[in-house]
């Protein structure tokens, strides 16, 4: 059970840690956790683990606080600054990506001991960032739309635009994290996993983002107010 007391733990930190980052530093707390969570998530999606019965990358939470900072910032901040947050992902996607390929040009010195265990860790990388950032790019403008879409519906129905956070949050998000599950894992996999593992992947990744998805409701309550 350790693996699965882990990612709970991790879950109440990452999550609390962008609503901390909020109430600090207001929307560039966001940004800055956007930033964050966007380089660690394709570091730990590399990491492959068994929780809960199932088998599921490591990247999962730090992919979900992506869509809790975009749904906290169309709630609060308006579209324009969730989409400046999508934005904001794409371009530290697309450095990180540049600055790894270069690290792997320099020719190491001779007393280097580190630049292997690199390689390993990051030869993948690339292609993990390129499918990262085509996903990205499609999922969170999806959810950053259909959030709002889903705001003008219940405000039409309830003439109240603070009424039913919950359907408007678990909505936009839980369509988005299908879309984000099923094309970042064939983009990034496919070939490295055999499809039995994939397919276990892809379902164990989006049964955890509907429990991640369900739990950052109250994250979102909690920032608004």
């Amino acid at each position: 059970m350790i693996n699965e007391l882990l990612l709970l733990l991790s879950l109440v930190f990452i999550f609390g840690a962008v609503i901390v980052a909020y109430r600090l530093f207001g929307k560039s707390g966001l940004y800055a956790m956007t930033v964050i969570s966007t380089v660690l998530a394709n570091i730990e999606v590399l990491i492959l683990i068994k929780a809960f019965g199932m088998e599921q990358t490591l990247g999962n939470v730090f992919f979900a606080a992506t869509f809790l900072i975009t749904d906290i910032l169309s709630e609060n901040e308006g579209k324009k600054e969730s989409t400046r947050a999508v934005k904001i992902g794409i371009f530290t996607a697309i450095f990180t990506m540049i600055a790894n390929g270069f690290w792997f040009l320099f020719v190491p010195s001779e007393n280097d001991f580190i630049s292997p265990a690199l390689r390993t860790v990051f030869s993948n990388t690339p292609r993990m960032l390129a499918s990262s950032l085509i996903v990205y790019a499609i999922t969170q403008r999806f959810d950053v739309w259909l959030y709002h879409k889903w705001w003008e519906f219940t405000t039409k129905k309830t003439g109240n635009s603070h009424a039913y956070l919950w359907i408007r949050n678990n909505g936009s998000t839980l369509i988005s994290q299908l879309i984000n599950t099923v094309l970042f894992n064939l983009f990034a996999f496919v070939g490295i996993y055999d499809v039995r593992t994939l397919i276990s992947v892809i379902a164990s990744g989006y049964v955890i983002f509907i429990f991640t998805s369900l739990l950052d409701t109250p994250a979102v309550y909690i920032a608004r107010k």
